[in-house]
């Protein structure tokens, strides 16, 4: 350290070119690349934006499809293949997971994100990041913290209280930050509650350093200092791409004219250091194994592809005869794929995170591998941009109605989402709506397979197909995934983690989203998701966890022990039907008694398992005390309250099908009483409440009706009422 200038310090923290650090003596640069699903590797020092074509890499499922899995351990085994593309292409740190929470369908980058509920999108973060990182290669969790939308996004502050940031944007950061240790953490663009978050320094260095023990780089999103002294100063060591000549004179400058102490200066050189120490490597890696790794995307995005429907349009899908997936190859099957996306597929989102990949998947030509006796046959049906084209819709309709079954691909095109701006509606494109209500009125059953990357709204349509499959953007292999899956080569295994609304309306944030004059109001609170729609009693179309199997799960033998605020608690799922089939077993807690608005059942826990015909197995899960909480501003930290819990077990949020409600003896959260303090706070008190009564003497306080109406008043405003019993004297006895 004491070798380097004061300008070399300042160099080392705003980086080189768009991709690299800056080398100084002793401390050569690295490479950085996106990559939440795949590499981005530009050769040299990248286009101006950093958009343009990069090296050839694997393009797995975005994370909006590899949440679906439910999976860590797939999650893990693809953060170790990025790992090994990354160490093979000379990348010292991967930029992702993005682990920002699905506030509103709307926001365009939510194909990107993982999911609504902070605890699904941290363990498989975690999960993500322990992989990478296990190839010698560092992982950046983004964007810290409330990034939730596209519009405005480099300026908008994002307005919500403390309670709501702890209990749903923080944790998934939290959880990665604790569990996994990445090596960076990249700030968000925008402000929160009225401070950009590149400069915060309650969370910056309060909340991720002091408080969840971060120790390694925070890293600018590009483009998202505001004001690199204050950003230093607050705890972002790191600025890219370099502004430079500007942001590295103000650091010296700041540092000679005192304003700021070199020691801040020093402690994010040395962070850096440490960084670079980690993740140089003189020469790139071995080559991958690009088949392997492709076949690894192919069964991720099979594990992500959530069945939401399964059964003729009347018949409600509980009678295995009218289901008509999966596909049985027949020379006697015609099939009808209908949809351009089946030949021009929309595998992965627009935007910083588009990968060049190693090889393509189409669907239409997996899906006539996968059913090499079935007559499988082809038409577009409408283009991808523009309007409703009739002569495609005609040819489709005429194709169908010579079919035994449609399997239509509908989507959005990536006009209608990416990173940069939001999404005005939730519906599909309006030519694709014309001809699959054309292809349902052939009286040819029509499976229906979604790829985008936001939700999009499927009532009423999916009540007229026969069935509904949501594959989100699978990847380069989920084309021959889809195949695997619709011919049942392989058994839906996901789940949805997000809520599919009925409509856009009746999201918990529509009336706050995007906000208006550079503010976005987060009024919702905590009930985002499935905790709102569940608060609220409000019907969806498709619940979050949701997803079918092609056979069946029974759950019985919900046990529960309670030690403290110790919760163990274990299931046991039967698979009931014909076929293996994997189930996510899921774990919800709610807590009725709370002094404070609580949603219904929270996620606590979840594991995949897989089952055989007719076998049997039982999970377990643990909770303690952080599980039953609620963080309280009133408290500081995070509170338990003594009293009934209930327990749930089942298959999704409104799916649960084993419940026990239990009794957690926990101590009584206590506040400080001052004169402040209201009259039924002081009551409710097991120590001070009789030590007021004492004080005050019989007579007023033995008056429940009145109670009620003067409850509320703060002690020390009581003093001033005649007759009450309460004085100037009481206050002092009681230490008020």
């Amino acid at each position: 350290m004491e070798n380097l200038t004061v300008e070399q310090k300042a160099a080392l923290c705003i980086g080189a070119d768009f991709w690299h650090t800056a080398a100084v003596p002793g401390v050569p640069s690295i490479l950085v690349s996106d990559g939440p699903h795949g590499l981005r590797v530009q050769p040299g020092a990248g286009d101006h934006v950093g958009l343009g074509g990069s090296l050839p890499a694997t393009c797995f499922p975005t994370a909006a499809a590899l949440a679906s899995s439910w999976d860590p351990d797939l999650v893990r085994e693809i953060g170790e293949a990025l790992g090994e593309e990354a160490r093979a292409q000379g990348v010292g740190v991967v930029l992702g997971p993005g682990v920002n929470i699905k506030r509103s369908p709307l926001c365009g980058r939510n194909f990107e994100y993982l999911s609504e509920d902070p605890h699904l999108a941290g363990v498989l973060a975690a999960a993500l990041v322990e992989g990478v990182q296990s190839r010698g290669v560092g992982t950046s969790v983004k964007h810290f913290a409330a990034n939730n939308q596209e519009t405005d996004r480099l300026r908008v502050s994002a307005e919500v209280d403390e309670r709501t940031l702890r209990e749903i944007y923080l944790p998934a950061f939290e959880h990665v930050v604790t569990r996994a240790r990445p090596w960076t953490v990249m700030c968000a663009y925008n402000k929160v509650n009225g401070v950009y978050a590149s400069q915060h320094g309650w969370l910056l260095t309060t909340v991720l350093r002091e408080e969840w023990g971060f120790d390694g780089v925070v890293v600018s999103d590009w483009g998202a200092v505001a004001d690199r002294v204050a950003a230093l100063v607050a705890g972002l060591d790191l600025e890219m791409p370099p502004n430079r000549g500007v942001s590295d004179r103000a650091i010296v400058d700041a540092v000679a004219d005192g304003s700021l102490d070199e020691a801040v200066l020093d402690r994010a050189v040395d962070r850096m250091r440490t960084l670079v120490e980690r993740a140089h490597r003189p020469e790139p890696g071995e080559a991958f194994d690009v088949d392997a790794h492709h076949a690894l995307a192919r069964r991720a995005a099979a594990d992500g592809i959530v069945l939401l429907r399964n059964g003729l349009p009347g018949g409600g899908g509980h009678d295995p005869e009218d289901r008509i997936l999966p596909l049985h190859d027949s020379p006697s099957l015609t099939v009808a794929v209908v949809g351009e996306l089946a030949r021009t597929p929309r595998y992965q989102g627009a935007g910083s995170s588009q990968v060049n990949p190693t090889r393509l998947d189409v669907p239409f030509d997996e899906l006539v591998t996968a059913l090499p006796r079935a007559t499988v046959s082809f038409a577009a049906g409408y283009a991808l941009d523009g309007p409703g084209d009739r002569a495609l819709s005609d040819e489709a309709v005429a194709l169908a109605a010579g079919a035994d079954v449609v399997v239509a691909l509908l989507g959005l095109p990536a006009v209608e989402e990416s990173e940069g701006f939001d999404r005005e509606h939730i519906d599909l494109p309006t030519a694709q709506l014309m001809l699959l209500s054309r292809l349902v009125d052939t009286g040819v059953p029509v499976v229906v397979a979604l790829a985008h990357g936001g939700v999009v709204r499927t009532d009423p349509w999916e009540h007229r197909v026969a069935a509904l499959v949501e594959c989100w953007l699978g990847g380069q292999a989920g084309g021959g995934a889809l195949a695997d899956v619709l011919t049942g080569a392989v058994d839906p295994g996901g789940r949805l983690a997000e809520t599919i609304p009925l409509r856009l309306a009746d999201t918990p944030s529509h009336l706050n989203f995007p906000g208006e004059e550079g503010r976005v109001r987060y009024g919702e609170g905590v009930f985002v998701g499935y905790r709102g729609f569940d608060a609220l009693d409000r019907p969806v179309a498709h619940p979050f966890g949701h997803g079918l199997s092609y056979t069946e799960f029974a759950y019985s033998a919900l046990t529960v022990a309670v030690d403290g605020t110790d919760v163990t608690v274990g299931a046991t799922v039967t698979n009931t039907g014909g076929r293996a089939g994997r189930e996510v077993v899921q774990l919800y807690v709610g807590d009725p008694q709370c002094s404070v608005a609580r949603p219904p059942a929270e996620l606590r826990g979840f594991t995949k398992i897989a089952l055989e015909p007719g076998e049997s197995r039982t999970v377990g899960f643990t909770l303690g005390a952080r599980d039953l909480s609620f963080w309280s501003t009133v408290h500081g930290g995070w509170v338990v309250e003594p009293g009934e819990f209930e327990i749930a077990v089942g298959a999704s949020s409104r799916d649960l099908r084993l419940c026990r409600t239990v009794t957690v003896d926990a101590p009584l959260p206590r506040r400080a009483l001052t004169a402040d303090s209201t009259l039924q706070e002081w009551l409710a008190d097991p120590d001070r409440g009789p030590e007021l009564r004492a004080a005050a003497g019989p007579g007023i306080l033995q008056d429940e009706e009145l109670l009620r109406v003067i409850g509320n008043f703060p002690l020390g405003r009581l003093a001033a009422f005649p007759g009450i019993g309460i004085s100037r004297e009481t206050l002092t006895r009681l230490g008020a």
